[in-house]
């Protein structure tokens, strides 16, 4: 995998807005330019989550669907 994934967080099933939560201070144990790995399910919590961390300054590296949920790669800002 290119990607050095420094932290995975599993978000199935987690609400909005608890999830954007719960990825926010995950990625605050990183260093800026640092990658994190998050699962999160389709829908709302894909579209929300992914917006508010490119509003946060962060980058969506890539996103790989998996089914019914869907892998996001995230490099802090």
């Amino acid at each position: 995998m290119a990607e050095d994934i420094k932290k995975y967080i599993d978000l199935q099933g987690v609400a909005c807005p608890m999830n954007f939560l719960k990825a926010k201070l995950t990625l605050e144990e990183l260093d800026s330019g640092e990658h994190m790995e998050v699962i999160l399910d389709e829908g709302e919590a894909m579209i929300n989550v992914s917006r508010s961390l490119k509003d946060e300054g962060h980058r969506i590296i890539k996103v790989d669907p998996l089914g019914e949920t869907f892998r996001m790669i995230i490099e802090k800002g």
